[in-house]
């Protein structure tokens, strides 16, 4: 995720450029200012006569509206840092807030750099671990105020997060997050492999569940009813092939019928995978985009190198160069440990395979 810094006056923008040196190793920074009291060329001579340590870092005057540059930002998944009262920051992005599973992380610096403090998307956005890392590197304090936080306690939006798991039902974060403050037992179970020390606030059932618990792991859709929220871990790959010209309704109705014989959800779906002759498959494209999935393609040279047993049609080979696209491709993207889920499917010139990619989660990293 991208972090961009934004600055108000002459003090805030030098600090926007020690923020950014500090975390260059981590992050990609951009820094932009709507100060106008100096040039870039001035600022930049500035900088170089007194800081010849640091890398020279110029901020983008910001001629446009505040506004609209948020919008912006939002609209990328740009994480947002304002050097400046927490005023111009809340009123400044009131518009774009929607949702605490999509909104972008927004964090408050004052010029001083004492404090950090994370007012959008804590948890699940990351703007909390933002706000520690920017804090102990330049010696200020971090202003958390998310309540699991507060009271040192697991919280299962930053456990997906950063075990990369899907939320499917929303609603239930809150309810776990009730529980564990209020000291209620909290169940979840794992439907794979996980490591790491479980946390004293959680009592770990055995999968698969035979009543319901707090929170389940699991990529299946029958598992849905089990629990009050469901975190899909990333771990199959759609591998896929067409006839050109074949529309995103037609795309999406194939996989999805895949999918549901198969039992998984859309939401464990880590990528889409293909030839590199697909790269710019308009329906392919867009079935991407609206999934928000990668799009991974291969050259017909690095697909016969797979290795497994595949289904195979001298036509396809005749035509790109390898005898299958669907499940080597799908099988390329999941790389070591990876296994073909479900074989090769064709409907209506369209081909679809459906590989599992090794996955785990860790309870140490929450």
């Amino acid at each position: 995720m991208k972090l961009r810094i934004v600055s108000f006056t002459r003090r805030g923008m030098e600090l926007s450029r020690k923020v950014a040196e500090a975390l260059k190793e981590e992050r990609e920074t951009d820094l932009f200012t709507k100060f106008g009291g100096f040039s870039e060329r001035e600022y930049k001579e500035k900088l170089e006569s007194t800081d010849k340590a640091c890398e020279h870092r110029i901020a983008v005057r910001i001629i446009e509206n505040l506004s609209r540059w948020t919008g912006e930002q939002f609209e990328e998944g740009n994480a947002v840092l304002f050097i400046g009262a927490c005023g111009i920051a809340v009123r400044t992005i009131a518009p774009f807030v929607k949702d605490k599973l999509s909104d972008s992380p927004v964090l408050v610096m004052d010029e001083a750099g004492s404090f950090v403090i994370p007012i959008l998307s804590g948890h699940y956005g990351g703007a909390n671990e933002l706000a520690e890392e920017i804090a102990e590197k330049l010696g200020g304090t971090a202003v958390l105020t998310t309540a699991t936080d507060v009271n040192g306690l697991f919280a299962v939006d930053v456990f997906a997060r950063k075990n990369e798991l899907a939320i499917c039902n929303r609603k239930g974060i809150a309810k776990v997050a009730s529980a564990v403050l209020n000291q209620e037992t909290v169940t979840a179970a794992v439907a794979g492999e996980y490591r790491g020390k479980v946390p004293e606030e959680l009592t770990l059932v055995p999968y698969p569940v035979t009543q319901r618990v707090s929170f389940l792991v699991s990529p299946f859709l029958a598992d849905a009813e089990y629990a009050d929220l469901q975190l899909c871990p990333k771990a199959y790959v759609v591998g896929i092939g067409c006839k050109r010209g074949k529309a995103l309704k037609e795309i999406e109705e194939v996989v999805g019928r895949q999918l549901e014989q198969a039992g998984i959800r859309l939401e464990a779906v880590a990528a889409l995978a293909s030839i590199d002759r697909k790269k710019g498959e308009e329906g392919l494209v867009r079935y991407a985009e609206k999934y928000r999935l990668p799009f991974m393609t291969f050259s017909s040279e690095v697909l016969r190198e797979i290795t497994g047993e595949f289904t195979t049609s001298s036509f396809v080979e005749e035509q790109v160069g390898v005898d299958n696209v669907c499940e080597r491709s799908a099988m390329a993207t999941c790389k070591e440990g990876g296994s073909l889920l479900l074989s090769k499917y064709a409907e209506n010139g369209i081909t679809v395979a459906i590989a599992k990619r090794k996955w785990s989660v860790a309870f140490d990293e929450a």
